[in-house]
């Protein structure tokens, strides 16, 4: 007996496996256009707030892409679709749903930070920028601290927040201070020894958001204290960016 031939309507995929192959489709196109939401930020193709609005709609079709593949899933599953198929319409579902919960995840923090964007260790005498004032000209966001109204929101918002003491002398303190800020590969400025001043810039690496930090080493009883100040450049909330910035600056330089 001649075995069966395999006609052409066999090798059509299902209508499940069809919606799995538009649900990756959706996923990978809606992963490009977020990607490139910020990078096309931080190379000037566009501006930062056209990006943020690629980057939602990038978002609302990762949500498409993951509601798609997971009605294939589900129809591939008990139609026992094969092992390809439903590893694509998995992966619809993994894409679709990361690039949907990116900016869902930035605005929970969001409402969860104190909208500001200049946070310090030292809010009753900040440090203060003298060497960036010439590159921050320009900016939307001043260099100058704003006062009572800004700390008391950051002490609300991050209240265990404040300098360190190294038990060194403020020379070696600076060498220190220096060391960990190149090991947290921003730019740096100037480093004033004689002041006790070191100033740089730190570039995000999705957006290219630069944000501006000045550390101050000053004499202290058990040897020499660190503040430092972090402030971006542009946009009302940074999100807790800064504040996360001067956290693992502090802890690196701890460890050093």
């Amino acid at each position: 007996m001649a075995e069966p031939t395999e006609t052409p309507s066999d090798k059509r995929p299902t209508g499940w496996a069809f919606a799995a192959q538009i649900g990756i489709s959706i996923a990978v196109l809606s992963a490009l256009m977020a990607i490139g939401a910020g990078f096309g930020s931080r190379f000037e193709l566009w501006h930062f707030r056209t990006g943020f609005s690629f980057l939602q709609w990038g978002a609302m079709g990762g949500a498409a892409a993951a509601i798609v593949s997971l009605i294939a899933l589900i129809g591939l599953w008990r139609s026992a679709g094969s092992r390809r198929q439903i590893v694509l319409a998995l992966l619809g579902f993994t894409i679709g749903i990361t690039i949907f919960a990116i900016p869902v995840q930035w605005m929970m923090t969001a409402r969860r930070v104190p909208p500001i964007h200049d946070i310090t260790t030292d809010t009753e005498n900040p440090p203060e920028f003298v060497a960036i004032l010439k590159i921050r000209e320009g900016a939307p966001n001043p260099a100058e601290y704003g006062g009572p109204e800004i700390a008391a929101q950051q002490k609300e918002g991050y209240p265990e927040l404040g300098p360190i003491v190294l038990p060194v002398p403020p020379d070696q303190a600076f060498d220190r201070a220096v060391a960990a800020a190149r090991s947290m590969e921003w730019q740096i400025v100037d480093a004033n020894r004689e002041e006790g001043r070191i100033e740089g810039t730190d570039t995000t690496f999705w957006f290219g958001f630069k944000d501006d930090v000045v550390i101050r080493i000053t004499p202290a009883d058990q040897g020499s204290r660190i503040d430092v100040r972090s402030v971006s450049r542009v946009g009302r909330s940074d999100v807790g960016t800064n504040a996360r910035r001067i956290e693992n600056y502090l802890k690196k330089l701890e460890k050093s």
